[in-house]
């Protein structure tokens, strides 16, 4: 039986990355978004409005789709909100499919904040969470939107007779212009910024980032993993964590990203100093830089996402993630992460989005 694929936020980091893997691997491939991606060759565009269910019927109704990716949220400001908006993001679309009774699995996308929780939960609260972080920990005592959306999936595959998974990256590294929380890109403006106007790449995030473990997830390698699960028999109802297989210390990686660009960096010195307050006012210097270089883009804030990035180096804890779960169910591919931040660096180069 063919496999028809659905990639719900197919414009996003994760969502683009694995349009591309599925279509690599043969796989009927459509990319449902508001505004949907179309540079991606062999994507089939889908135009909705995941929380208009009639823009969904009416998008969806020539599309019988074997296997549902789902990539995508929408920031609100409060979890309460998040979780009603989330978890309904997820709810309809399911419910849309639901006669046409063609799906066979549907795939997941959340993240480290399942382990987490809100910044109270780590930091006010007082309570760690204990690392590495592994799938069989419980969810904790938290409104969090990531419960929400698992358990709207959950509802659907016990009422359709669905098998699922859920994916649970950690910052996700990878080429997608547009996509607000993408690290990589933030890091490489920053830099080009730092290059250009002689300035040190100065870490914005706290001691216990600097110094302890971590580790990221490439956008290729959780595409990987993405296909891999929604097909393995040994994956079925399962949840993965996945991560590039590597860890380091940030102390190690800034001094590799700033020699990289050539740049004079500068560690944790007894403050956190954000990277949000260091881009303000920064609009003009990239708007010249864009002009002087020729560059795709001189609108600063559509590549970087400065608040997202302070989020993760911010964390008063250190993270890591256990990934031996999906290793023994027969997931075992890597990648170094050293190769991930420069292979999209060099990928934003060739795409004139840095100089």
């Amino acid at each position: 039986m063919e496999n028809i694929a659905l990639v719900v936020g197919s414009t996003g980091i994760t969502g683009s990355n694995l349009a591309q893997e599925l279509i690599s691997q043969g796989w009927t491939t459509y990319g449902l978004a508001r505004n949907p991606n179309r540079s991606v060759p062999g994507l089939n565009p889908v135009k909705a409005d995941l929380l208009d269910e009639k823009s969904l019927t009416d998008a969806l109704e020539d599309i019988t789709p074997t296997h549902i990716f789902f990539t995508t949220w929408m920031r609100n400001d409060t979890e309460e909100e998040n979780i009603r908006v989330n978890s309904a993001l997820v709810r309809n679309l399911l419910q849309a499919l639901s006669p046409k009774k063609s799906v066979k699995h549907v795939a997941l996308v959340t993240g480290l904040k399942h382990y987490l929780g809100p910044f109270e939960a780590y930091a006010s609260a007082g309570s760690l969470p204990e690392t590495p972080l592994r799938e069989a920990q419980p969810r904790l005592e938290y409104p969090n939107f990531y419960y929400a959306q698992e358990d709207a999936v959950y509802e659907a595959a016990e009422r359709d007779r669905f098998t699922w998974s859920i994916h649970r990256p950690h910052t996700v590294i990878g080429y997608a212009i547009g996509n607000l929380m993408n690290m990589g890109t933030t890091l490489a403006v920053y830099a080009s910024i730092c290059k250009e106007t002689g300035a040190k790449f100065i870490w914005p995030g706290s001691a216990a980032q600097w110094n302890g473990l971590s580790d990221v997830t490439d956008a290729r390698i959780l595409a990987k993993q993405l296909v891999w699960a929604s097909t393995a028999e040994a994956a079925e109802n399962q949840a993965f964590n996945v991560t590039n297989g590597d860890v380091f210390r940030w102390k190690w990686l800034w001094d590799r990203i700033a020699g990289y660009f050539g740049l004079e960096a500068e560690g944790f010195n007894g403050s956190v100093k954000p990277l949000e307050k260091e881009l303000e006012g920064k609009q003009e210097t990239w708007k010249e830089i864009a002009k002087r270089y020729e560059l795709k883009e001189n609108d600063l804030s559509k590549l970087a996402s400065a608040w997202h990035t302070d989020l993760d180096l911010g964390r008063p804890i250190e993270v890591m993630t256990d990934v031996s779960k999906s290793r023994k169910a027969g997931f075992a591919v890597f990648e170094s992460t050293e190769d991930s931040f420069f292979d999209l660096f060099e990928k934003l180069k060739e795409e004139k989005i840095i100089p």
